[in-house]
């Protein structure tokens, strides 16, 4: 019997294993793609011989090795945050997910920021790269790649919508063909020229530099373009788990990588010409074209992974209270994690097609490519040094010098990316400080907004001292008003009272309230009930950062916590506030326009809480800000 369980385990390791393969390794699994080409560039500028060829690999080899292994699969991957990771995750370990904008809440947005200018680029770089294999194949074909790249991009985003668990199975099969085959297209070519495995030694990339001085650091910004994708390793382990990631990692991806990235240098080597696509020349002319279709698949599994991040990001802000309610759909009733966002979809759709016709070839992408990973990864590291010293204690000497090697690597693709800024790599800088000052803005102005409300609120106490020297009348049936304060009297039910001159016989004040923690595991710690007075109920319902609330779920759970309620004779009742100019200096004047469209914009509190329209009422007042 426990021979069956240990085979069931093993089984179902193995298919978490393969599913990773399909969504956490697609990105830093096409890097090939382009890696190679990129760094023997025209641009670049430098000799294509055995000397720099060797410094090329040795370096592609220590990025992997350094950044990859050492750091995100042995380091970061430690931090999180009851299973989940990602940007916004490591930031609420740090503890900067309060309502005041701290050092580390900025360093952790504008790094979430960066991650949509990397949303857009990857998609353009990586089909656009796979599409170019018809260049090889056929060079006549040339004037299709751009039109073909396009209509694959916006089927790629028109499908968003049916979600990744349908095809999901399937991700993962594909990337094990995909990495078999450049393991074993790398190592046919590494067969004729075993001397290039010479470049695992460092010393051939300590040499390089030496030899090619300023060009090494322009050399440094194209070798970062095999590590880029690391980051999805720590956002996705929420879905797969450190152990499944570790072992597609280690077992096939790291394996075929390093085997295909020779392979390209082994082929420099020996025919300097092939640099006009040292990918695709490692194929067979009758597998060329075969090899084209398997390349715009990858890229494609590649492009959802990060389309998909950029999905949970935004849901996580949303609950985070860092941007404002927006449609989101679930796409899976299994995974919570896959979730599909229509507005962020079809900006991310509209910025790839015009970077692709703006830009043209991987080469020119190229140059815009790295920069806000880099920078990214840049702010990982920082994020990290202060959640190991001053959150776990960890000891200060060893901290610090893991920090340094981390930082010198960082620093040095940070670096060797920023010199590209002028060339194209100021546009995921600008998404990603755009992305930053939304969520800055809306986070301020709901900051502000609670502020002000709570200046004309009341307590519990003088509002039942008043309903008992008062004369008003009861009425049938439980209204139920949404809160931001569990503490305080909601404005809806002041409001209520005011025009309508009545009180139900039942009253509850629901709070939603997201956690710092991904999930909710409990149930019991979901809701919290307190009795104000009889038939006066404070509910405060907790949901983590990686959820979506149902307040027509919580209803059903009441029962369990002693409050009986009849859903015939059920109302919501809602605040909405329209804002007026403050005289007082709070925001400026893009951040209160910004404000206000976002507010005008953002969806019903109804939708977003999966209320039952037909019972909801809403009740408007004036608040300046």
């Amino acid at each position: 019997m426990n021979s069956h369980n240990e085979k069931l385990k093993k089984g179902a390791f193995l298919l978490l294993s393969l599913e990773a393969l399909g969504v956490v390794f697609g990105d830093i699994g096409t890097s090939p793609l382009y890696s190679v080409k990129a760094c023997f560039s025209q641009g670049i500028g430098i000799d294509i011989n055995e000397a720099n060829i060797l410094g090329v690999l040795s370096l592609i080899f220590w990025a992997l090795f350094l950044i990859v292994t050492v750091k995100y699969l042995l380091f970061i991957l430690r931090a999180d945050n009851n299973g989940e990771g990602g940007e916004i995750a490591l930031t609420a370990l740090c503890g900067g997910v309060g309502k005041k904008l701290t050092i580390v809440t900025i360093i952790g947005l504008f790094g979430a920021g960066l991650l949509y200018g990397d949303g857009v680029i990857t998609p353009a770089i990586s089909v656009l790269s796979a599409i170019e294999g018809l260049e090889v194949y056929a060079p006549t074909l040339s004037p299709y790649v751009v039109p073909i790249t396009i209509t694959v991009l916006i089927i790629l985003f028109l499908f968003q919508k049916k979600g990744t668990g349908g095809v999901g199975k399937v991700f993962g099969p594909i990337m094990v063909v995909w990495f078999i085959t450049i393991g074993l297209l790398g190592l046919n070519e590494i067969s004729s020229n075993y001397g290039v495995l010479r470049a695992i030694n460092p010393f051939y990339a300590i040499k390089f530099f030496f030899r090619n001085g300023f060009h090494s650091l322009l050399i440094l910004g194209s070798v970062f373009l095999a590590v880029t994708g690391a980051e999805a390793l720590y956002a996705d382990i929420g879905h797969f788990g450190k152990k499944a990631i570790r072992f597609s990692w280690f077992v096939l991806v790291f394996p075929s990588l390093i085997l295909n990235y020779f392979g390209q240098g082994a082929l420099l080597v020996s025919k300097p010409q092939a640099v006009s696509n040292p990918f695709y020349n490692l194929a067979p002319a009758p597998l060329l074209m075969p090899l084209v279709i398997l390349s715009t698949m990858a890229t494609v599994i590649a492009s959802q992974a990060v389309i998909s991040g950029a999905f949970s990001i935004t849901r996580q802000a949303v609950q985070m209270g860092f941007l404002p309610r927006l449609p989101i759909t679930h796409t899976s009733s299994q995974e919570r994690g896959q979730v599909y966002v229509p507005s962020v979809n079809y900006i991310l759709m509209i910025i790839t097609v015009v970077l692709v016709l703006a830009f043209r070839t991987s080469d020119n992408l190229a140059a815009a490519y790295g920069v806000a990973v880099t920078t990214s990864m840049l702010l990982t590291t920082f994020l990290f040094y202060r959640l190991t010293t001053y959150i776990w204690k960890w000891n200060p000497f060893f901290t610090s010098f893991f920090t340094f090697i981390f930082l010198s690597a960082d620093l040095s693709f940070f670096l060797s990316n920023i010199v590209k800024v002028e060339k194209g790599g100021y546009l995921p800088l600008i998404i990603g400080f755009s992305v930053f000052f939304l969520m800055k803005t809306w986070k301020k102005g709901r900051t502000l907004l609670f502020e002000r409300m709570q200046e004309s609120a009341i307590d519990w106490q003088t509002l039942i001292h008043s309903i008992e020297n008062t004369k008003i009348a009861t009425v049938p049936g439980t209204a139920i008003f949404l809160s931001g304060n569990p503490r305080g009297v909601p404005v809806a039910l002041l409001h209520n009272i005011k025009h309508n001159k009545v009180l139900h016989e039942t009253i509850i004040t629901l709070t939603v309230i997201t956690a710092e923690e991904p999930k909710i595991r409990k149930r019991e710690e979901r809701l919290e009930v307190q009795e104000i007075a009889p038939h006066i109920y404070s509910i405060t319902a907790k949901y983590g950062f990686m959820e979506s609330p149902d307040v027509s779920k919580l209803i059903d759970q009441l029962p369990s916590k002693g409050i009986s309620i009849d859903k015939n004779t059920m109302t919501f009742f809602l605040g909405r506030e329209t804002l007026v100019p403050s005289k007082k200096k709070t925001l400026n004047t893009v951040e209160k326009f910004i404000f206000n469209f976002l507010s005008k914009n953002a969806t019903s509190a109804t939708a977003f809480f999966n209320l039952m329209p037909n019972k909801v009422v809403e009740l408007g007042s004036l608040v300046e800000i």
